[in-house]
């Protein structure tokens, strides 16, 4: 059953959905982490310590954290896995050009491939700079605090970070719309409904992630 599932056109398009909406929210409580920063480095330092804290006692010392870890693991695999052999099938599935030229898909339509690219190399490196420290010159383990300010202190952070979140809104923004379309959500009445949550909720997320280091850029958080 598994196998079929995964085998199939329509069971990796819901494979697709299913993870793409876990990592959705994910985002929208990750903006919401992120935005403490507005409220000084007590809130926001305390707030990464709750994360490695959050199930005590029933768990240990960053058990939570690590199942949730593992688990956007496996939703952005199971996603990218997905989407790149839906891709390789679509391509064989028409090896020959069209005779007649199709109708101009969105924006977020057509750069959802590349879009993908850029937040897998993103995720990559956003926890070699603010997680490991790999890549952060002067990271301090215990205080993300200044850690975040080093970063958008610096003008490839900003533009690395900035770009990233762009292509998210993007992709949250066609990837939610097809989401629901493939989990049988939408109809001819919801659709607005639908087509407007899915803007709502890129706009929220780009400027809610964007907020960050404009302020540290514009001296509103230091």
């Amino acid at each position: 059953m598994t196998r079929t599932l995964w085998d199939s056109t329509v069971g990796k398009k819901t494979i697709m959905a299913v993870t793409g909406l876990i990592m959705l929210g994910y985002l929208v409580a990750h903006m919401v982490g992120n935005l403490k920063i507005f409220f000084g480095p007590g809130e926001f330092d305390g707030y990464a310590h709750w994360l490695r804290t959050m199930g005590e006692p029933i768990l240990h010392y960053e058990w939570a954290l690590w199942i949730v870890r593992v688990g956007l693991v496996a939703a952005v695999v199971l996603h990218g896995i997905s989407a790149y052999q839906l891709s390789r099938r679509d391509i064989r599935a028409r090896p020959a050009k069209y005779v007649h030229k199709r109708r101009r898909a969105s924006y977020a339509t057509r750069t959802m491939r590349w879009g993908g690219i850029i937040l897998a190399l993103f995720i990559v490196w956003h926890i070699l700079d603010l997680t490991t420290g790999t890549v952060h010159t002067s990271f301090e383990a215990g205080h993300p605090y200044k850690n975040v300010i080093d970063t958008f202190s610096t003008w490839y952070g900003n533009v690395i970070y900035i770009v990233a979140v762009l292509a998210m809104g993007l992709h949250v923004q066609h990837g939610f719309w097809s989401a629901a379309q493939t989990l049988g959500v939408g109809n001819a009445t919801r659709d607005r409904v639908l087509k407007t949550l899915a803007n709502t909720l890129a706009a929220v997320l780009t400027l809610g992630f964007v907020s960050v280091p404009v302020a540290v850029m514009t001296g509103v958080v230091s």
